[in-house]
């Protein structure tokens, strides 16, 4: 499966198409009437064992997704704009092909899937600022305005989710952002920022952040101050500080009086009834790898 939007028309210029069906690939294209996960079930229905995508982090949930439910192995090929998933699969970014080595001698492995009702993800789930930007008309065309555009009114402490999460360290009320990833994300040192070194913990990984008593004087201090608090936390193992709670947990509840909220699954906008559960299912995807993984992060950088 091929979505030949994603990242800006890269499926078209690396070429993904030919260098799949030249390796004997059956390849499907989304389009308008027919979504990657339709396609993913069509391809099962015709005996398909392994499942390809071509896309980016959406694309690859809603093939993923298939995939899981049905038993059949996945070959993530990374062709979307950011790729976390394949980044934090080790896979080849700035040559997209080199992963379709796997549908040769592709090497199995078994990781992780985040689930959220009917949902699957496998990167994260978030609510509040990064949700509404996502609902601006044009975001895929200009994400940078997009964000402008929702920011001021959750740095003034203005916006927030209209929920309610539970942490290790008792409920926050009405907090600027939350985020849930599949495993949790390395958040200790600025070059790995963000990253995840494994997708087989059995753990979702959650930042919560609060909504400031009042507006910062400063946002690019306040923005510093959040980075170093995250660093500290995750250094000391500690209790939180007064900005930001982050724990890992198998499952994750928010709780509100509001009916809906408003969600980015994965980079894809949706909206969700209260209360919100999220859990993960260990192993529950099994995913074909190459041998060359070059975003493999170092044995010295998992260590520390």
């Amino acid at each position: 499966m091929t979505n030949p939007r994603s990242g800006g028309g890269k499926p078209a210029r690396y070429g993904l198409v030919q260098r799949a069906e030249d390796m004997g690939a059956q390849v499907w294209t989304t389009s308008a009437e027919r979504d990657a996960a339709s396609l993913a079930r069509n391809a099962v229905q015709q005996g398909a064992q392994v499942l390809g995508v071509v896309g980016g982090d959406g694309t690859v949930s809603a093939v993923a997704a298939v995939a899981a439910d049905t038993g059949r192995s996945l070959v993530v090929v990374p062709a979307g704009t950011r790729n976390h998933f394949a980044r934090d699969l080790g896979l080849d970014l700035r040559d997209p092909g080199q992963a379709l080595d796997a549908l040769i001698d592709g090497e199995p492995a078994q990781v992780d899937l985040g689930v959220l009702g009917s949902h699957v993800f496998v990167n994260n789930v978030s609510f509040g600022m990064y949700a509404d930007a996502l609902l601006e008309p044009g975001y895929r065309d200009d994400k940078p305005r997009a964000f402008a555009t929702v920011a001021p009114d959750y740095f003034k402490g203005e916006q927030g989710v209209e929920a309610r999460v539970d942490t290790p360290w008792g409920t926050v009320e009405f907090p600027q952002v939350v985020l849930i990833s599949n495993n949790p994300y390395h958040l200790a040192t600025p070059r790995w920022l963000g990253r995840r070194f494994s997708l087989t913990t059995g753990q979702l990984g959650a930042i919560v952040l609060k909504r400031p008593a009042q507006a910062p004087p400063d946002l690019l201090r306040h923005l510093r101050h959040l980075r170093d608090e995250l660093r500290r936390h995750k250094r000391d193992a500690g209790p939180p500080d007064e900005g930001i709670v982050v724990w890992s947990a198998p499952g994750i509840t928010l709780h509100g009086a509001v009916r809906h909220l408003d969600a980015g699954i994965d980079g894809e906008a949706v909206r969700l009834p209260l209360p919100v559960l999220c859990a993960i299912r260990p192993g529950a995807l099994r995913v074909l790898l190459p041998k060359d993984r070059p975003e493999i992060p170092p044995e010295r950088a998992v260590r520390h």
